[in-house]
């Protein structure tokens, strides 16, 4: 079924694009994108090395995981070290796909539909505490630049949005940036297209 439906949407998306060339850009020569990338965080306080894992279905939601680090640039940051992960949204590149909404400018397009919701948990680490010993919701918003036109490659990175510990989301209590905090990473990655088969799970017949 699975099989079924990615073939109707790829036969919708050439005949939206007309005769010009199929504007998915590779993102749909396997159904998993896989990103690595290390960068800078802007924090409170200041600033700290980042680094990120995301796995992405047909370039439209995933999960992420990063990790933050101002031990790392010797900065006075708050928290010292922040790990997060969760549920990543990305719902323009198959919408704007199947109806033929592309600019038919590869980087136009592929930044276009990477902007992208993210919701997850934090465990942070204020100084002078364990690691862990705090935790917390994150809401953020993603948009990224292909420094190729196409989907395997380097790409620049923007994540920002807020973070909120327990005790600001249970009471209200805002004491210091360890309670509620705004964050802004700036990261360069890698994207590359795999396929894990997910796609065919759904058309294997039974044994």
């Amino acid at each position: 079924m699975a099989g079924a439906l990615l073939s109707v949407m790829f036969v919708a998306g050439r005949a939206s694009g007309s005769d010009q060339a199929e504007p998915t850009y590779g993102r749909l020569e396997g159904d998993l994108c896989l990103v690595v990338g290390a960068g800078a965080a802007i924090a409170a306080r200041g600033p700290r090395a980042a680094g990120e894992l995301r796995v992405r279905y047909l370039e439209s939601s995933g999960l992420f995981a990063t990790y933050e680090d101002g031990w790392l640039v010797g900065s006075d940051s708050e928290p010292k070290r922040i790990m997060a992960g969760g549920l990543e949204l990305r719902p323009l590149f198959l919408f704007r796909w199947l109806r033929g909404l592309e600019a038919h400018r590869a980087r136009l397009d592929l930044a276009l539909d990477s902007i992208g919701l993210e919701l997850g948990v934090t465990a942070s680490q204020p100084a002078g505490e364990a690691m862990a010993s705090r935790t917390g919701l994150q809401v953020g918003l993603g948009v990224e630049f292909p420094i190729e036109p196409k989907a395997n490659g380097p790409w620049l990175e923007l994540h920002g949005g807020m973070r909120w510990g327990t005790d600001a989301l249970a009471v209200g209590s805002i004491r210091d940036p360890n309670d509620r905090s705004a964050y802004l990473t700036m990261t360069l990655a890698w994207h590359q297209v795999v396929s894990a088969h997910l796609v065919d799970l759904g058309d294997q017949a039974p044994r």
